[in-house]
């Protein structure tokens, strides 16, 4: 044998070449692929693959494990947000349970250490997760519920605000009309567009019930007559309106009505009154 040293440097590139492809490129091995890294010397053992595939079991828990804490986590803000709104729901879902994914994710979390058993865990790793996404599911319906329920409060709120504000302005209004100003008022508008009387034939009402009550929508008579025209009995105005005995307007409508009918037009009636001093 020669001991050139060329040729035992020759002989050990060619043994380091040989190991390198023996290693190079996928080896499939319990189901996995596993790449050996260009610097690797030889395959893997039976247990060191059997640890890859307790940690691919262990990445799979701790992933159900998290999926989970975010459905708990989610469920637990939206019923908190339910319970606060003070809301009903009527007969949509109203709150999510959790009790079951509770349940089995401290199932999971507790077991998630016994190596043994890894095939099993990964089994309800599954679950869990199907059972996160249900529980996600029942969150967006519960938030869409509360959504909605909270929509139509700000609607009934805005109407009963509108419906306060209308009313209030009425109040004002009708406040308004009844003082002698609001009633003169009424009183020309109405003469105008139902009548066709001008100012002159106001000049004569507004000496008539001037002289007859001051325009005030309360004056009374111990003879019975009521109210700015002076009806007698006052119950006669409620052919104009049944609010006739809190509202000027209404006894104006009735007053210029019944002048209208038996005299044909204020100033006829104010010079009746004139005459007879009464109309």
């Amino acid at each position: 044998m020669s001991r050139n040293p060329f040729f035992r440097s020759a002989r050990r590139k060619a043994a380091t070449i040989v190991g390198a492809t023996a290693v190079l490129g996928a080896l499939a091995v319990g189901g996995a692929v596993l790449v050996a890294p260009a610097v690797a010397a030889a395959a893997p053992s039976a247990g060191q693959v059997d640890d890859v595939t307790a940690y691919n079991q262990q990445v799979q828990v701790r992933a159900a494990l998290d999926t989970a804490d975010t459905a708990l986590t989610d469920a637990a803000a939206v019923n908190a947000d339910v319970k606060a709104s003070g809301l009903d729901l009527g007969q949509a879902r109203k709150l999510v349970d959790v009790t079951g994914l509770r349940s089995a994710h401290e199932v999971l979390s507790d077991a998630a250490s016994d190596k043994d058993k890894g095939a099993a865990h990964t089994a309800l790793a599954v679950a869990v997760t199907d059972y996160s996404e249900k529980i996600e599911s029942q969150v967006a319906e519960v938030r869409a519920n509360l959504n909605n329920a909270v929509a139509a409060k700000q609607a009934a709120d805005a109407a009963a605000a509108q419906a306060a504000a209308a009313a209030q302005a009425a109040a004002e209004a009708q406040a308004a009309a009844n003082t002698p100003d609001g009633a003169r008022a009424a009183a020309q508008q109405i003469m105008a567009s139902e009548y066709g009387w001008g100012d002159d034939q106001f000049q004569c009402l507004n000496s008539l019930w001037n002289k007859e009550s001051g325009w005030d929508y309360q004056a009374y008579n111990p003879s019975g007559a009521t109210g700015i025209p002076q009806a007698l009995p006052g119950g006669k105005m409620a052919s104009a309106g049944d609010d006739w005995e809190t509202n000027a307007v209404t006894q104006v409508r009735w007053g210029l009505g019944y002048i209208s009918s038996v005299y044909g037009t204020p100033c006829s009636a104010w010079g009746h009154s004139q005459a007879t001093n009464w109309y």
